[in-house]
């Protein structure tokens, strides 16, 4: 019997982990003030890391708490915050006609793929552990240093570059003229 195999304790782990995942995602989605949309991620990302520590993926539980709750989520509540993005605004006013309808299209055919590609692997999600053994005489951070810094130099690069561009991006596609008192009564 496969519920034999679990212990009581890593069943309560892995369901608050997804409880904190699945609510702080429909928060993300559902809530109107971006701030509380951000704050909605950092529990997100924390459910995140309670599932890599039930996993023995101390390192990444770490990683993902410093470098995503706080360093990136931070970066978007400062620009959030700068751009004055959470006053109200006219929702009404569509610039692009029909892209609420597309968004659902392109909503529908991602989740449909999504259940697709599951039923089509007899909905098996993979290994049961995502950590390997270590090799006799080094360390997990030396390895995984060694790997960024060599193997993956590029793609991290790639990355931080791409983060800079979209936030810059985003700054400047958010940036407008704000209204003088004088110009709002009028």
């Amino acid at each position: 019997m496969i519920a034999a195999a679990y212990s009581t304790p890593s069943v309560l782990v892995f369901a608050t982990s997804a409880l904190l995942i699945l609510v702080g995602a429909i928060g993300v989605i559902a809530v109107k003030n971006p701030v509380h949309a951000a704050l909605c991620l950092i529990m997100t990302l924390i459910g995140v890391a309670v599932a890599f520590v039930a996993q023995s993926a101390d390192f990444l539980a770490a990683v993902q708490i410093i470098v995503y709750a706080g360093a990136i989520v931070v970066l978007f509540l400062f620009v959030i915050m700068f751009l004055g993005v959470d006053r109200r605004e006219h929702i009404h006013f569509e610039p692009l006609v029909g892209q609420r309808a597309f968004a659902g299209v392109g909503v529908a055919i991602t989740v449909g793929g999504l259940i697709a590609l599951m039923a089509r692997s007899h909905w098996v999600s993979g290994a049961t552990s995502v950590t390997t053994k270590l090799s006799a005489g080094s360390g997990n951070v030396h390895e995984l240093g060694t790997a960024v810094f060599t193997t993956y130099l590029f793609a991290f690069e790639a990355t931080a570059a791409l983060l800079i561009i979209a936030v810059v991006g985003a700054v400047l596609l958010a940036r407008r003229e704000r209204p003088t008192p004088s110009q709002e009564e009028a």
